[in-house]
């Protein structure tokens, strides 16, 4: 039976010799049956974790004039504060104002790859308004990444890989871990109290169906509203609510694509809170790796390591689940233009963000939006003829 549910799983039993395979048992069920995850004891402290919800959540009280001093458009590498519903997945606007924070780089020489436009300083909002705002994020950022790095290593335990199978992604001086913070208004402010068609799920996306594109991902949910949905492998949308003391964490389909599909990658969605619950408020973090990584290495890596024990545990998992391929588009793979993850990540973030594109990369905007025509031509000619192909019926007057 496809999961109901979303395993918790208690990060300090993997320091312990004596309740370590345990651990690593449960986190193979999870990877292999659910993509998703909670985790908590993640050696991070609780005041910690406060200060950033208080911090990230001050942040959207600031007035909009501060706020547009580090708009994202401002600067080619997608990094700053981005209006509401100016974010675009899976077709369709996202109803969400955030900030794009990473771990920070000088920035690129002119010789550097285009994609190096994205490893460069935050632009942070005034001290005069957020004074701990910066300290803040930058500890949190620091010992995250830390952290996503000792988890991932737990994954390759889990899926009887080296502890160290994937560190050769993780370039201390190339790797750029993200972070966003995220307000999403309830359908009461987007529709000024109208409801209407925003009371479907297709008018409350808060983010739409996708897959996060890389190795890991970890959600801090920030308030308590509900709103992340997972789906399972018959299609089903299943909540994943705020649990205190927990991160929410999510396979990316870079780690699926280098355990030869042993990890599953799972579509998830947010939809916006309900008209008089108020704004949700979320911060994920997403775990960086080498850009210059070429897509022919990732996808050879796995081959001939990951046991077939393991491959086939995870083939019985998607036998008994019927398992099934879903229309989410696979950014992962960059529509097989991009050689590197680099170029495949740029790509994605003119896709996401067509204003900083047209600003800064025209010319791979026209490239997608081309594309997208095209494939929306594509779309229509199977659907004529998949009508033409199907039987008439003739009404009698």
């Amino acid at each position: 039976m496809a999961f109901q549910s979303v395993p918790i799983l208690d990060l300090s039993l993997a320091n312990n010799a004596a309740t370590k395979p345990a651990f690593l048992a449960d986190l193979r069920h999870a990877l292999m049956e659910v993509g998703f995850l909670y985790i908590k004891n993640v050696g991070i402290s609780e005041d910690l974790f406060k200060e950033v919800i208080a911090e990230g959540v001050s942040f959207f009280d600031i007035p909009l004039e501060e706020k547009l001093k580090i708009e994202m458009k401002n600067a080619p590498s997608f990094l700053g504060y981005s209006r509401l519903s100016a974010e675009i997945t899976a077709g369709a606007i996202d109803h969400r104002e955030q900030i794009d924070l990473s771990t920070e780089h000088p920035l690129p020489s002119p010789d550097a790859p285009r994609y190096a436009n994205l490893l460069a300083p935050n632009q942070w909002p005034s001290p005069a308004w957020l004074p701990d705002f910066r300290a803040t994020f930058t500890e949190y950022m620091r010992l995250m990444g830390a952290m996503s790095i000792r988890f991932t290593s737990l994954i390759a335990e889990a899926i009887d890989l080296p502890h160290d199978a994937f560190d050769k992604y993780f370039d201390g001086g190339e790797q750029q871990h993200k972070l966003k913070i995220v307000r999403y208004p309830d359908v009461g402010e987007l529709t000024d109290g109208k409801g209407g068609a925003a009371a479907s799920a297709a008018g409350r996306q808060g983010v739409g169906p996708h897959k996060d594109s890389m190795l890991t991902s970890y959600l801090l949910q920030a308030s308590h509203h509900k709103g992340l949905q997972v789906q399972n492998m018959q299609g089903e949308w299943i909540d994943c609510p705020p649990i205190e003391g927990t991160l929410v964490v999510a396979i990316g389909q870079g780690l699926e694509a280098l355990t030869q599909g042993v990890c599953a990658s799972t579509t998830h969605r947010v939809l916006s809170p309900v008209a008089g619950e108020g704004a949700r408020f979320s911060i994920p973090f997403f775990q960086g790796v080498r850009g210059a990584a070429e897509f022919e290495d990732l996808e050879k890596v796995g081959v001939g390591q990951v046991p077939e024990t393991v491959k086939a545990q995870r083939r019985r998992v998607l036998e008994r689940n019927g398992g099934r391929l879903d229309d989410v588009e696979f950014t992962f793979r960059g529509g097989g233009v991009s050689k590197t993850l680099g170029e495949a990540t740029l790509r994605n973030r003119v896709k996401s963000h067509p204003d900083v594109g047209e600003r800064w990369y025209p010319d791979i905007l026209a490239e997608i939006r081309e594309e997208q025509r095209l494939a929306g031509e594509g779309n229509a000619q199977a659907q004529a003829v998949k009508f033409e192909a199907q039987p008439k019926t003739v009404q009698a007057h």
